[in-house]
């Protein structure tokens, strides 16, 4: 009680700037303490768990330290988290193990297309600012369900928006531990399997206790290393192979390398039958397409803009970013926090491609000490880190034409292990593999910490005290959210142990069911007083219908079958958004109008000044 009486004081929050930045120094002290180590003979994976460890440890330290019994605190953070911090919060609770983990990777494999990721993400938040953050704040409510259960009225379409936020949700967080298992598997030399669960402790030592405060502290934390960690190889590496201080300068030149380098060693598509039949894992593939080339054609311009459109409705959908955006003090300052998550996201979602092309360059470049390409596959497969990454899987090299010299399409990687891999590519330090291990470890707890306690608040407040026990007390309340993130996150770590699309894929998924159910409820619920309860409820659930059933039809995993205009797997939330919007104005404009006091409930919501609408408990 301490701790809590000293935070609401006020003085945790105006020492947070002296607070972080004796914690940026001493991590990077730790940094030049495990390089002193390194040269001093410490293996390397005794730094990969050092690394891990530690840092876990801080997160799960600070976790503890922002155990609360408020339900304010609980589940907002006490509203008072300054613009700044929560800007750090977001990004870090934003660039998920997709961003830090996969972006790159598919950037690396895909080139120019992958680029529709980082265009949706980041223009997402402009939908963010302009249609839902400001006004959700000034609405005062806890989660995303609350603001449509509220908005609306009863609780048939409470029920139906957290049934679209746990699908969202839930598939998301699977990517996110699929991520910390991958990065624990490979730091700490253990199988997937079991690094999967053991990033599921982490991620609930960290959250457990506090809920949204606690995740907010270490949110603000795991930023500061993820970020420290991405970009201290892009700068290493640059310096180390002469591309210059600034390396993001000379992106240009580097792509141009690239390019001549493509021509010179050729880019040939492998058959499956031929992939199949040379034994490559799956799950592993080759550089098979032009880094900068742009696809001709309008199936292929149409192919960007839908994924695009997808990603960037999908960012103004997802209930623990909008979440974030209610533990702000005022309105004015969340939208400010916006703004500063656009800056803090953009540290990084401008180095992605810088990361995929300085590390294709390290293997393709016969310039680089570290090329590998045209040299003999025996020569290449004494390479300490070319062994260790084929041993577990995660690369192989086929020999088709038998001449016993690497070509580029006889090398396969996974696209998720590709960030992590690079440090070692590069030939750097194996200090700053771990660095990289613990980063990428920040990056995908921390999303799976808001993701999972989005669950399960929307369960604890709009399911739980909402409609089956509006008389819980307090301790109850937590007991149940606590309990119900502990399933969840079992739940999640048991669907990822399984591996049933990458980490890329499965976000991508998360996106579209989002955008397939919410989006539309969501901004209409603000913009338009004529919505109506029958009509989210129908869109809301025709939206999320027909979007799954659409997935079933066109997904890989499922019937394969052929896709309407190019709507592939990935791109599914455009067919589940506009049978939301269709389905909920007709339906709404069929139905009696919202009363009085709805209309002006929503004519106070669009005004972002003034006070909360809803009391501080509700």
């Amino acid at each position: 009680m301490a701790k809590e009486k000293f935070i609401n004081q006020g003085s945790f929050i105006q020492n947070l700037p002296k607070i972080y930045g004796i914690y940026t120094g001493g991590f990077l002290a730790f940094i030049l303490m495990m390089a002193v180590a390194e040269s001093a003979g410490m293996t390397a994976k005794t730094i990969g768990i050092m690394f891990v460890g530690f840092t876990v440890c801080i997160y799960a330290l600070i976790g503890y330290l922002s155990r609360t019994v408020q339900v304010d605190a609980y589940y907002v953070a006490g509203r008072q988290v300054p613009t700044v911090f929560n800007g750090m919060a977001t990004a870090a609770d934003w660039m998920s193990g997709a961003s830090f983990v996969a972006m790159a990777g598919g950037i690396y494999f895909g080139g120019y297309t992958y680029m529709a990721f980082l265009v949706g993400w980041t223009g997402g938040y402009v939908l963010v600012s302009s249609l839902l953050a400001p006004y959700l704040r000034k609405f005062g409510c806890y989660t995303v369900p609350d603001f449509i259960g509220t908005r609306y009225g009863g609780n048939f379409a409470r029920f139906a928006a957290v049934c679209v936020l746990s699908l969202a949700s839930f598939t998301y967080v699977t990517a996110q531990i699929n991520a910390t298992g991958t990065i624990a598997s490979r730091a700490l030399g253990i199988p997937f399997e079991l690094g999967v669960w053991i990033g599921l402790c982490s991620i609930l030592l960290c959250s457990m206790l506090g809920g949204m405060r606690a995740v907010t502290w270490t949110q603000v934390a795991q930023y500061i290393v993820l970020i420290i960690a991405y970009l201290v190889p892009i700068f290493w590496m640059s310096n180390k192979n002469g591309f210059g201080i600034f390396p993001h300068l000379m992106l240009a030149d580097e792509v141009a390398r690239l390019g001549e380098l493509e021509a010179q060693f050729g880019l040939v598509k492998n058959t499956a039958a031929d992939v199949k039949a040379a034994g490559v894992p799956g799950g592993l593939k080759s550089i098979s397409l032009p880094h900068a080339g742009v696809l001709s054609g309008g199936m292929h311009a149409w192919k960007f803009i839908s994924l695009a459109i997808c990603m960037m409705v999908g960012t103004a959908s997802l209930p623990h970013i909008l979440m974030r955006y209610f533990t702000t003090p005022s309105v004015k300052a969340a939208r400010k926090s916006v703004a500063w998550s656009l800056f803090f996201i953009a540290l990084l979602y401008t180095s992605a491609p810088m990361l995929a092309t300085l590390s294709k360059l390290q293997l393709m470049d016969p310039t680089l000490a570290t090329g590998i390409i045209g040299k003999p596959i025996a020569e290449v497969m004494q390479i300490e880190w070319v062994n260790a990454w084929t041993n577990v899987k995660q690369a192989f090299i086929a020999d088709f034409n038998g001449d016993g010299i690497l070509q580029l399409n006889e090398w396969f990687m996974r696209g998720d292990v590709v960030v992590l891999s690079t440090p070692e590519v590069a030939g750097l330090p194996y200090v700053i593999s771990g660095l990289v291990a613990a980063g990428g470890m920040a990056a995908a707890m921390s999303t799976a910490d808001g993701l999972v306690l989005a669950i399960a608040n929307a369960l604890s407040h709009d399911i739980y005290f909402k409609i089956i026990d509006p008389k819980a007390d307090v301790r109850k309340r937590l007991l149940v959210a606590r309990s119900l993130l502990v399933v969840i996150g079992a739940c999640g770590a048991y669907i990822a142990s399984m591996r049933i699309t990458s980490i890329l894929g499965a976000v991508a998924w998360a996106f579209d069911f989002a955008m397939s159910g919410l989006f539309f409820p969501l901004v209409l619920g603000v913009w338009w007083k004529r919505a109506t309860r029958e009509g989210a409820i129908a869109g809301m659930l025709a939206g999320l219908g027909s979007g799954t059933a659409y997935l079933i039809y066109v997904g890989p995993k499922f019937m394969a079958q052929t896709p309407w205009l190019g709507i592939d797997h990935l791109r599914f939330g455009i067919i589940g958004a506009v049978v939301c919007l269709i389905v909920m104005v007709v339906v709404s404009l069929s139905t009696d109008e919202p009363d009085r006091a709805t209309k002006k409930l929503v004519d106070e919501c669009r005004v972002p000044s003034g006070k909360t609408i809803l009391g501080k408990q509700h």
